[in-house]
């Protein structure tokens, strides 16, 4: 396999700026042949909306898979994002392993499930257990602060300090975490950033914190960093480009008062290309 190719596994979430419809754009921005299976269809994401519409797509999800072996398609990497029911988190780590192109393989799971100190709509401490099981078999995950509590156990804080920070990411790499892309982490009120923690080195990237919030930002977020760490940029370059693109897709958006629901980011997308380069 010449070029690099990459499943993701998330939903289609038809209205909304978030999920395949940001992680298809980006990847393939990148430079990468990207293959997607939707975990679900909903008519918009679940934040800010109601009313929406969500079609649960575990049942077919075996039937891909196998079909998949039988033509002996593989993947130099597998990338998880929202998944739509606990059931899904089995089979997603049975494609690690019969999907897996060669020893060069690497599975990225972004644990979707929770911001803000509380679950999303729709999952429970059920569907917690299940996820700890795909971040301890996963390579490299990206858990926002909210995630990473409900992983290890810790009470969620809106304040905390370093040694929180440090604490989290130790108990996270005894649940089985290789490397960990801890987003969300800023110990001033203007300032965000992300914790980098890979072998026995940690680092920091600190950024700029935008006030308003946006959603979809941490699948922006999430499909930059692939991108760029498959293209060959280490776990800490790709975190910070991620980073930086993704702070410009909220400058972009935050003077446009309609456009609550997700980040213009398409229209940045060559400022992600030129970063890559």
């Amino acid at each position: 396999m010449s070029d690099k190719r990459i499943l993701t596994v998330q939903d289609i979430s038809c209205v909304g700026q978030c999920s395949l419809t940001v992680a298809l754009p980006i990847l393939s921005a990148a430079g990468l042949e990207t293959a997607i299976l939707p975990s679900a269809v909903l008519s918009t994401h679940t934040g800010g909306f109601t009313g929406f519409t969500f079609r649960d797509l575990t049942e077919d999800i075996p039937g891909i898979i196998a079909h998949w072996q039988a033509e002996g398609i593989r993947f130099n990497a597998v990338y998880t994002g929202y998944l739509g029911s606990a059931k899904q988190i089995a089979l997603v780590r049975q494609m690690f392993e019969v999907l897996r192109s060669d020893e060069s393989f690497v599975s990225i799971v972004d644990p979707a499930m929770a911001d803000g100190g509380k679950l999303y709509t729709g999952f429970d401490a059920a569907f917690v257990r299940e996820m700890k099981t795909l971040t301890a078999a996963a390579d490299i995950i990206l858990p926002n602060i909210t995630e990473a509590c409900l992983l290890t156990g810790t009470e969620y804080r809106e304040e905390y300090d370093e040694a929180f920070i440090n604490d989290l990411l130790s108990l996270l790499k005894a649940g089985g975490a290789q490397t960990i892309i801890l987003t969300g982490v800023g110990f001033t009120p203007d300032t965000t950033g992300i914790a980098v923690s890979e072998g026995d080195t940690l680092r920091y990237y600190q950024h700029r914190r935008i006030s308003k919030g946006s959603h979809g930002t941490g699948d922006v977020y999430a499909s930059a960093f692939v991108g760029a760490y498959l293209r060959g940029r280490s776990a800490y370059d790709a975190a910070a480009i991620a980073a930086d693109y993704t702070v410009k897709c909220i400058e972009n958006t935050v003077s446009d008062p309609d456009h609550w629901y997700g980040v213009k980011f398409e229209q940045m997308l060559p400022y992600y290309i030129e970063r890559l380069k």
